[in-house]
């Protein structure tokens, strides 16, 4: 993470020595997003949740990282469960990209990684999906919450684990 920031500043430090047409060559190395990205990261990483720790794989690429989170209540109390988030270049006008790698046995997330959590839409008929003014950190907190109080049995986009709740809370 700090390596993409310094290279930010060094490219902003660099803008004055150089010609205009060499300047403007070391402005489009570095996308809109990734400039997002350095903000983000550090605000994310000052707001994260207790029970979540973030891992980027490779500092130089803040837009794909891997988040844990490790539930302290509820039903999945205990489990530990990796998402993978990549940000697209059209970031912050699109939502990231987030797979849970876990196999995990819950209403919102299919067996194959699939979540279903209205602000990672493009386009909700609620107005709760993706908006330019959302960040991670609004990701990462609505990934955690799905283990709590975002845990929704009543509109599941896993309707077996859904019903087994329903049948028997118990075993479930």
């Amino acid at each position: 993470m700090l390596t993409l920031a310094s290279k930010l500043k060094r490219e902003d430090g660099l803008k004055g020595s150089r010609t205009s047409a060499t300047a403007s060559d070391s402005t489009r190395r570095v996308s809109v997003r990734d400039r997002l990205l350095v903000k983000e990261v550090a605000e994310l990483e000052a707001n994260l949740p207790c029970t979540c720790k973030v891992h980027f794989p490779d500092p130089n690429k803040l837009h794909c990282f891997q988040l844990t989170v490790t539930p302290d209540e509820g039903y999945y109390q205990g489990g530990k469960f990796q998402f993978e988030t990549e940000v697209p270049d059209a970031y912050n006008m699109v939502p990231p990209k987030v797979k849970c790698l876990t196999r995990i046995w819950h209403p919102n997330i299919t067996e194959t990684g699939e979540i279903c959590l209205s602000l990672l839409r493009e386009h909700s008929i609620d107005g709760t999906g993706w908006a330019p003014t959302r960040t991670l950190k609004d990701v990462v907190w609505g990934l955690n919450s799905l283990f709590t109080d975002l845990l929704n049995f009543d509109d599941p986009l896993n309707i077996e684990a859904a019903e087994h709740h329903l049948r028997d809370k118990v075993s479930y």
